[in-house]
């Protein structure tokens, strides 16, 4: 197993996560129904029997109901809880036209501490291992939200903390106010959309103007041994099976030269795609978003596989689509 910062920071994770996003149905007030249950129950054993122990949620996923089934299956496993990593994420808060209201973020003391107990609650647990703050909020006062997460460590309802989708300047100002550790960032990074690595790459150079992703956030995680998860890390599935009939040539070349070091290495396409990401120094632990055992079983090889560096490039230039500067 490789040193992943997270576990640095006094945890035991496995290298990839299952991300619970697609679990319990649809994204809308139906309930759960029995077939979800054991959607959920099959989903998170493949992901157990292929060594995956961390499992990432967000309190707005199927509306809540990705969390309620997953504690359905924590009330049917007795034990498993203590066996496993579990994480969550709030801040994101739904408009509705009821209320006209728009989707807009809340990093305020108060939803913060209310998000955790509807997570718990949904849950069925006493405590989270990692709680996230899912997207930047404009308006946080980082020394409210420094309060809240003593307040949630006093309690014993969380305990340790990260962000996703934030900067390296973000982290830093919400650092300052807290004395718990940012542990976890985690940003959308796949061989796909990798403007995480152009970043680093365009230095100096006239395309950096046309990327989006924020300079030097890779190296402080990396500094300050920050645990970078990625989400959308399997691309939505377009080089491992995906119909990509209409896609650009560069995702076409890209997907057959997957298949080809697929082929070459014995291994899957999903674990060709997966370990490009996991190549990278940062220790980055990819978060697995599907939930068919068949295709997290064919993730799960990523582990076993060591792209070389002429193999790591190669791949990243057919992505970019162009050569490098």
């Amino acid at each position: 197993m490789k040193k992943l910062p997270i576990n640095q920071n006094g945890l035991n994770a496995s290298e990839l996560v299952f991300g619970c996003m697609g679990l319990g149905g649809s994204w809308d007030s139906q309930p759960i129904e029995p077939e979800h249950v054991k959607q959920a129950h099959e989903a998170v054993e493949a992901a157990l029997a292929s060594g995956i122990n961390m499992f990432d949620h967000a309190d707005i996923y199927t509306l809540g109901k990705a969390e309620k089934v997953f504690g359905q299956v924590l009330k049917e496993r007795p034990g498993l809880r203590d066996e496993i990593i579990i994480q969550s994420k709030c801040g994101i808060r739904f408009g509705d036209k009821e209320s006209g209201l728009p989707t807009r973020y809340d990093f305020s003391k108060s939803y913060i501490l209310d998000s955790v107990d509807g997570i718990l609650s949904r849950l069925g647990i006493e405590h989270l291992d990692i709680l996230l703050l899912h997207r930047p909020d404009p308006l946080m006062d980082p020394s409210e939200v420094g309060e809240a997460f003593r307040q949630l460590k006093a309690s014993g309802k969380v305990r340790s903390f990260g962000v996703s989708n934030m900067s390296a300047g973000q982290m830093r100002l919400l650092q300052q106010h807290t004395d718990e550790k940012i542990i976890v960032n985690q940003l959308e990074m796949s061989l796909h959309k990798i403007g995480w690595l152009d970043t680093g790459v365009h230095v100096n150079q006239e395309a950096a103007r046309q990327n989006t992703f924020p300079e030097g956030t890779l190296e402080y995680c990396q500094m300050e041994n920050i645990q970078i998860q990625s989400w959308g890390s399997l691309a939505k599935g377009l080089y491992s099976g995906k119909n990509i009939e209409n896609e650009s040539e560069r995702v076409k070349n890209t997907a057959a030269l997957v298949q080809k070091l697929a082929r070459e290495k014995q291994t899957t396409p999903e674990a060709i795609v997966l370990a490009w990401l996991m190549r990278h120094p940062a220790g980055i632990q990819p978060v697995i978003g599907t939930v068919n055992p068949a295709r997290i079983r064919a993730s799960a090889d990523a582990v076993n596989v060591t792209l070389t560096r002429d193999e790591w490039y190669t791949l990243y230039v057919s992505s970019r689509g162009v050569n490098l500067p």
